[in-house]
């Protein structure tokens, strides 16, 4: 394995990952509540506390154009059609329901918080994402 040193950003990855445990911590902290987006968006068909759900939610939608007016520069690409988005969409959500969440809440918090579940799910998801990779990647 070699690394890309061109495409090597690790100061971007560090503050991008400073700020996700941050607003990961406050809302736990302020709020109670575990950053596990399946579940956060999940709740949205619930009746009850939609507003910090919804605020959450357009916080993750709007962050792409905030960006782009901060750093122009940092461009977002999607090598996919739009048949292949929704494809992996639903498995991804599929994923999610089988898994009692998905990889930020098991990943994010489950593992901040060191619940054997999040570990093992968390195994499954990076070994699915391998799995997957290497197989359109080196054998499609």
């Amino acid at each position: 394995m070699t690394v890309d040193w061109q495409a090597f950003t690790p100061a971007p990855a560090l503050a991008g990952g400073l700020l996700i445990g941050i607003a990961v911590a406050m809302l736990l902290l302020l709020g109670g509540r575990i950053a596990g987006i399946s579940g956060i968006l999940g709740g949205l068909l619930r009746a009850g506390d939609r507003r910090w759900r919804l605020a959450f939610i357009g916080g993750l939608l709007a962050s792409p154009w905030v960006l782009a007016l901060v750093s122009p520069a940092a461009r977002a690409s999607i090598d996919a059609d739009w048949v292949t988005l929704i494809a992996a969409g639903l498995l991804v959500g599929v994923g999610t329901r089988y898994g009692a969440g998905c990889t930020s809440g098991h990943g994010v918090c489950g593992l901040s918080r060191l619940s054997p579940r999040s570990a093992v799910a968390t195994l499954a998801f990076m070994a699915a994402g391998f799995a997957t990779v290497f197989v359109v990647r080196h054998l499609l």
